[in-house]
């Protein structure tokens, strides 16, 4: 079940970006008092009560011809067609402006739950100047002060409630659901099809032309998988393009229901830098990933070129060292049958479970190799370590104190395990915890 979606829009400068950082617990968003300074829908991932949900931040809406208002427009109408719940934000000390009531039009034609939140309300005398936003048609304005941090709780209280109610997926457990990302024109769909053997996906070479997410059921040698096509990822800035306005966030929600996740390549353009960062949205998720070269058909190869690419990858995709890399060519078929091969590994290594007592056998195996280290004196004693979750295999390690578990020394574990267990095709998560 894709998480939830929360967009904060309104008129430039009212505070929206504070807000967005004080709801995802970091400094994203730009925040400056010069309206129009966030340009682009910044997207996030929050947590409010056991509600997981993703955020958007967005550029104001404005009516006017200054530079940028009609893509920042665009770029809010966007992410509010892609949200379950908007929050409509106003200020406070300026009251109901002909702008909010602008704002307030494009929102009544949305259709979706609207939360109204008035900012800059700094302290209880202030409340008072809610009132006048009753007007604006949205029920009952919430107070809230970005700078001080209040009222967070309370909106998100409102926000939370409107969140559509969870429905649990209809595939068996044992059906694998793996997605495809990567910018447009790589070629997903036409390995969508390769896999499936029919046309069953529009294929084009215009960039763009899959603009939603399609399951796609489909069963090999007795395995049930669910094929989940997404649209192309771009820069953010040519996100607003009516074509793949919806791309992005839609790709988030398929990598949060996949297993697995192919990140597609074109073998015959290479690598470039938004490669790396659509990759890194399927790391970040914690989902496993094959990297798949398509295209490989195209590229005038030699005995050695296959090795030389991937040592390219290798370079470029540093964060991805645990992912097999598939050549193959969804045009020609050629290869494609490794592939599935590659997705069913990755997928048992991301459930898989070690023994508790066999962990700790590497563990300390690996601290009389190599041991902790030292700060300030203090040295970092690990007491045992035991398997927490699966999807990805995360584990915990108990120590004397976990600010002395240095990121080195965590690679290092991580290392060894995958040196006793594989877990090739998955991230595996490591913490340190007190000992109580």
């Amino acid at each position: 079940m894709p998480k939830p979606v929360i967009a904060i829009v309104g008129r430039p400068n009212v505070g929206k970006s504070t807000i967005f950082n004080r709801i995802v617990g970091e400094r994203i968003s730009i925040v400056e008092d010069i309206p129009g300074i966030t340009r682009d829908r910044i997207y996030s991932s929050a947590e409010w009560l056991n509600h997981d949900f993703n955020i958007i931040d967005t550029g104001g809406i404005e009516i006017g011809d200054a530079p940028f208002l009609a893509e920042i427009r665009q770029q809010a109408e966007v992410a509010i067609d892609e949200a379950d719940v908007i929050i409509f934000m106003v200020n406070g000390r300026e009251g109901v402006t002909s702008a909010d009531e602008e704002v307030a039009k494009i929102l009544y034609r949305s259709d979706k739950p609207v939360v109204l939140a008035v900012n800059k309300i700094d302290n209880p005398e202030m409340r008072t100047d809610i009132y006048d936003f009753y007007a604006l048609g949205f029920g009952e304005p919430v107070p809230v002060s970005g700078s001080h941090g209040l009222g967070i709780g309370d909106l998100l209280d409102v926000a939370a409630s409107h969140f559509p109610k969870r429905e649990e997926e209809n595939y068996d457990e044992e059906t694998i659901l793996f997605s495809l990302i990567g910018r447009p024109n790589v070629g997903k769909s036409s390995l969508v099809n390769a896999l499936l053997g029919e046309e069953r996906v529009i294929v084009s070479n215009i960039a763009g032309t899959t603009r939603d997410a399609i399951d796609t059921p489909y069963t090999k040698d007795g395995q049930d998988y669910v094929i989940i096509d997404t649209a192309g990822m771009r820069k953010k800035g040519k996100v607003y393009e009516s074509t793949e306005k919806y791309s992005v966030l839609r790709a988030l929600r398929a990598i949060e229901r996949s297993d697995v996740v192919l990140v597609v390549l074109d073998g015959e353009e290479g690598i470039i830098e938004q490669d790396k960062k659509i990759a890194g949205y399927a790391h970040e998720a914690g989902r496993a990933v094959v990297i798949v070269v398509n295209k490989w058909d195209a590229v005038e190869k030699d005995e050695k070129t296959m090795q030389e690419y991937e040592k390219k990858i290798r370079a470029h995709f540093q964060f991805l060292d645990y992912a097999p890399i598939v050549f193959l060519s969804a045009k020609t078929k050629r290869r494609t049958h490794t592939l599935l091969p590659m997705i069913n590994m990755a997928a048992e290594n991301h459930n898989l479970r070690v023994q508790t007592n066999v962990l700790n056998d590497v563990v300390m195996d690996a601290v009389a190799m190599n041991p902790t280290p030292t700060d300030n004196g203090k040295r970092l004693k690990i007491y045992y370590a035991t398997q927490v979750a699966v999807k990805p295999p995360t584990f915990a390690v108990f120590v004397n104190e976990p600010e002395l578990m240095h990121f080195s020394y965590e690679r290092f574990l991580d290392n060894q395990i995958r040196a006793a267990f594989g877990f090739e095709g998955t991230p595996i998560k490591i913490f340190a915890r007190a000992r109580k």
